[in-house]
């Protein structure tokens, strides 16, 4: 189906400012690529709120990576593979697994405080997993760390310039290449930046479904721009739902880390029965989709809950955040059952590109959540998404810099998208609005999927594009993109005839022989086997 377009249609007229390299989003992927490109000219940094507030913050099992040498590495890849059912790029998963622990180094001489014991580095394990290799950091702090750390390494460069609560409008393009991007500022103020490369770092997309654990920040907004520039989008159907989010009327879908099952916990039903055998071997430590799957299917009777109370370790002091967040429901992870059920948590598709980041237009460059490496395949393997943002925004930064000195210059002035702040939509009508995709998309686009739900969800989305919210706020922006989001995960779903990874559909509950990735491109959908 067609994607409505986002921006309305009349032109303002924006200041200018020119720099060396735009980055839009300040998580791992972003700063890591800030640090290698400021060697090189004058870089951007732009964040839609706060600079602590990203997806990378909100992570808390940690950083999965291979410190025990060739074997470890090796061993790394195997898992990586085997949790992105059939769909992995094997070049990115090298890239990633070898490349990781140097990352890893970097981040340590910086400053990043991981858990030791006895001075050595503490190791967990998490699903899928083969062995303990994920690092943390204060139990289950460990994205706040890494982000606090990077920042701390990025305020010290003086090439670095950092822009908070700015959000972006859409890419600007000339002389065949993309050449910056149009921001919304803080104040309302639109401001043109004008680049040699620009990278979209902006992550995630979970607030296109009404449960998630992702932040109100994650809303596709550089999938959204770099799709409506034309850019290729891929494996968008691939939408992780983590099992075990915080399950209590009124209360936020808050994580309840995979690390907690990597500690010995178990899955109860509402009869207090451990149920994981009946769906895999690995049982709670199997792969993310068929956890929450299982759990899924054990809820239709009841409650499931996760149980701890066997644990003798101190779980307040190994799970402080955790242990916080759920004392305000009194509740305590040695002593009570918690109530939990899945939520959307993390995309593995994303902004088409190859393993250093480059898209399908000239000029512009993803890395992180918001990219598509095909790193993750169909199930991203628990903990690789910091490792990943680490890895390919570094990549992504050495790319920039190569590429940036042999693209010729820009022959005319970059032409503004078309935007404007005439007829707004009122705020109430613009949530309420929101509100309405969301619940449509956990209903009919969400963890279980079929043909009916899926074009009941297109013919929602076709009547939700008749009263786009308009205007040129952060808000009605926001609305926007998640219709464009959401509209490509539905068409992608409905397209891919068979249950895969993530993906599942019952009505093609089996795998098609060959594995294949599915491409958006202006509004026109294909499936190919390699990316």
């Amino acid at each position: 189906m067609p994607i409505a377009e986002a921006s309305p249609d009349h032109a303002t007229d924006p200041a200018s400012q020119q720099v060396d390299f735009l980055v839009i989003g300040a998580g791992i992927a972003g700063l890591s690529a800030a640090i290698r490109l400021a060697g090189a000219g004058s870089v951007l940094v732009v964040t839609k709120e706060e600079l602590a507030e990203s997806n990378t913050a909100y992570a808390q099992g940690g950083i999965a990576v291979a410190l025990g040498g060739e074997e470890d590495v090796a061993l790394h890849y195997e898992d990586t593979l085997a949790a992105g059912d059939g769909l992995v790029n094997r070049e990115a998963a090298h890239i990633l697994v070898e490349q990781g622990p140097k990352r890893v180094e970097e981040l340590l001489r910086w400053g990043t405080a991981f858990d030791r014991e006895h001075g050595e580095l503490m190791l967990t394990r998490e699903g899928a997993h083969s062995r303990s290799r994920i690092l943390h950091a204060n139990g289950d702090a460990t994205g706040r760390e890494i982000a606090v750390s990077l920042l701390r390494h990025v305020r010290a460069i003086p090439n670095i310039r950092l822009m908070e609560w700015t959000t972006g409008v859409d890419l600007l393009q000339a002389s065949g290449r993309v050449a910056g991007a149009t921001l919304l500022d803080g104040e309302g103020g639109i401001l043109n930046i004008h680049a040699r490369a620009t990278l979209l770092a902006s992550g995630g997309a979970g607030q296109v479904y009404s449960d998630t654990t992702n932040p109100a920040v994650a809303t596709g907004d550089g999938i959204a721009m770099a799709y409506r520039a034309g850019a290729a989008i891929s494996d968008m159907e691939f939408y992780q739902f983590h099992p075990t989010a915080f399950s209590q009327s009124g209360a936020p879908r808050f994580l309840m880390s995979e690390a907690l099952r990597g500690e010995g916990a178990y899955l109860v039903n509402a009869k207090g029965e451990r149920f994981m055998q009946r769906y895999h071997p690995l049982l709670e430590l199997a792969p993310r989709d068929v956890v929450a799957r299982a759990i899924t299917m054990e809820s239709l009777d009841g409650p499931v809950y996760l149980d701890m109370r066997h644990v003798t370790k101190d779980l307040h002091a190994r799970f402080p955040g955790i242990s916080h967040f759920l004392a305000k429901y009194r509740l305590e992870l040695n002593r009570d059952l918690i109530p939990v059920r899945p939520a959307a948590h993390y995309l593995m598709g994303g902004i088409l590109t190859d393993v250093h980041g480059r898209t399908t237009l000239p000029g512009l460059y993803a890395a992180g959540e918001a990219a598509c490496t095909g790193v993750h395949g169909a199930n991203r393997l628990a903990s690789n998404s910091l490792l990943e943002g680490l890895v390919f925004g570094a990549f992504a930064a050495d790319a920039m810099v190569s590429d940036s000195s042999r693209l010729p210059s820009v022959e005319q002035t970059p032409v503004p998208p078309q935007v404007s702040g005439e007829g707004s939509t009122l705020d109430a009508n613009t949530e309420r609005w929101i509100e309405d995709l969301r619940t449509n998309m956990w209903k009919h686009s969400g963890l279980l999927r079929d043909a009916s739900g899926l074009e009941t969800m297109q013919r929602a989305l076709a009547s939700l594009a008749d009263t786009m919210p308009r205007g040129l706020n952060r808000r009605a922006i926001e609305a926007r993109n998640l219709h464009t989001i959401a509209s490509i995960i539905t068409a992608s779903a409905l397209g891919r005839h068979e249950s895969r990874g993530a993906h599942f559909r019952n009505d093609y509950p089996q795998h098609d022989s060959e594995a294949r990735h599915s491409i958006m491109q202006r509004d026109e959908l294909r499936f190919q086997s390699r990316i």
